[in-house]
């Protein structure tokens, strides 16, 4: 086995709970599947057959959104498997893959099977990007950068005057993924957009995922918007025929004007919940940054607690479970409403014991 794919920590699933609780790990939708998809689901799936690897009318409605013609938009098996496929049509041994850190787990990994080399660079104080020192890192062996907004796992968003000031550093030639998988829970006015920013940027890719705020994690698609002849290379990386029919009509239903109406009223709700855990823990004496996605985060250290881990098997003694990053912090998803008061005792007796 080679070497640098040994060094690599593989991506962790959170983990389900083996006792009564809470699984507050994997960042997952909390409510049922929309009505519309239900419908669509339980209509018997010809199974037996492929999806047509062109899947147009999906594209054509994901299109119409961003204002982009039919090849300015790809299908994947979530989104995370596009990130895999531009990388590896991008970046070539010994060239670099430049992220921030801590985001997406996956990003230190994404270079491995082209021998590119992942290059992480801290975040702020405030578990910002810290997009100063990003662009400073970037070289002439840099050929993708990945921004997370909102930052998955600490929350915050990257504001468009900063992304643009960024985008002006960036080399034209040098590939730029804007990661937006909690875009929908975004609430930040000052946050970029992706379907605002990407005709301006030939050399910015969009992506997307049905994994989180429309809850198909388990059917797996995910989509990328950009220039055409991008997304054709990163076609060329894809393994054939990833993308099920029945993970297509789910997306289609989750777009019909009544499903849409039905999301949002449950984004709402979930927006709300964060708001309450973030008030709960900022008073228990907590920094928790400014939460944009479907999750809350609890640094490790100054304003936080002493030990991510020690948190997190607090947790699962109670039969809930949290993501812990060691050396970093605890990553908490926003779920069910039985959740946030669990959430808010746990944090509250681990913080007593650690203070006696």
């Amino acid at each position: 086995m080679r070497a640098d794919v040994l060094a690599v920590p593989p991506y962790r699933q959170g983990a389900a709970p083996t006792r009564p609780g809470f699984k507050l790990s994997s960042n997952e939708n909390p409510f049922p599947p929309l009505q519309a998809v239900v419908d669509v689901l339980s209509d018997p799936a010809a199974v037996n057959r492929y999806a047509a690897a062109a899947m147009p009318e999906l594209r054509a409605a994901l299109a119409a959104e961003f204002g982009v013609s039919l090849d300015g938009v790809h299908l994947a098996a979530g989104s995370v498997a596009i990130l895999f496929q531009l990388v590896a049509a991008a970046a070539a041994p010994g060239d670099e893959v430049l992220h921030a850190w801590p985001s997406f787990e996956a990003y230190p990994s994404l270079g491995l099977n082209s021998g590119a080399v992942s290059v992480p660079v801290p975040l702020t104080e405030h578990a910002e990007h810290d997009l100063d020192a990003m662009a400073d890192a970037i070289t002439e062996r840099t050929r993708v950068v990945l921004l997370c907004t909102p930052n998955n796992p600490t929350g915050p968003t990257i504001r468009r005057a900063d992304f643009e000031r960024f985008m002006q550093r960036v080399p034209a030639d040098t590939l730029v993924v804007l990661d937006e998988a909690y875009r929908e829970f975004v609430t930040d006015p000052e946050a970029v957009r992706g379907e605002e920013v990407l005709a301006k940027h030939p050399n910015l890719v969009v992506l997307r995922t049905f994994s989180k705020a429309y809850g198909l994690a388990g059917l797996r698609i995910g989509y990328a918007v950009g220039a055409p002849a991008i997304l054709a290379a990163a076609q060329v990386t894809a393994i054939p025929l990833s993308v099920t029919g029945v993970a297509e009509a789910a997306a289609l239903a989750s777009l019909q004007p009544g499903a849409r109406a039905e999301l949002a009223a449950r984004i709402e709700v979930l927006v709300a919940r964060r708001a309450e855990l973030v008030s709960g823990l900022r008073g228990l004496g907590l920094a928790v940054p400014e939460a944009q996605g479907n999750f809350v985060w609890i640094p490790e250290g100054p304003g936080g607690v002493a030990s991510a881990a020690e948190l997190a098997a607090a947790f699962a003694a109670e039969g809930t479970l949290v993501r812990p990053f060691p050396g970093a912090g605890v990553r908490i998803t926003v779920a069910e409403a039985e959740s946030l008061p669990v959430v808010i005792g746990i944090v509250r007796e681990f913080l007593a014991a650690a203070g006696a």
